[in-house]
């Protein structure tokens, strides 16, 4: 199993920024991580996805252009720079991950990843 830990959830009003971060334990085997998010009453939506081993990242088209995902300074670490934040971007926001062999194996799709964080928390007011 991989552990994810997340943080960096909180409040803010609309237009402003938040920065997400998720740190997975293993740090020998190259991992897929995403982001995905639920509102209530809402499905679960996909946002990013990086390749701790190289390559160009995934964005889902609702947040490109605003959103950014990030390996932080550590090859099975993620981040998520959330700028220009609307109240409809209130959410639960999860780390995911997957082990991969390759980067183009990696996809802004819930059902391929294995492992998930406990979820932090995003309010946008108005």
């Amino acid at each position: 199993a991989v552990a994810l830990e997340e943080s960096g959830g909180g409040s803010v009003q609309a237009g402003g920024s938040l920065r997400l971060s998720c740190a997975a334990e293993d740090t020998d085997t190259r991992l897929c991580m995403g982001w995905f998010r639920q509102a209530p009453g809402k499905e679960r939506e996909g946002l990013a996805v990086i390749y701790t081993g190289g390559g160009v990242p995934l964005y889902a088209d609702a947040v490109k252009g605003r959103f950014t995902i990030a390996l932080d300074n550590a090859e099975n670490t993620a981040s998520l720079q959330m700028n220009s934040l609307k109240p409809d971007d209130t959410a639960i926001y999860y780390c995911a991950a997957i082990k991969s062999t390759a980067a183009d194996l990696c996809a802004v799709r819930e059902d391929y990843f294995l492992y998930w964080g406990q979820g932090t928390q995003v309010a946008v007011s108005s």
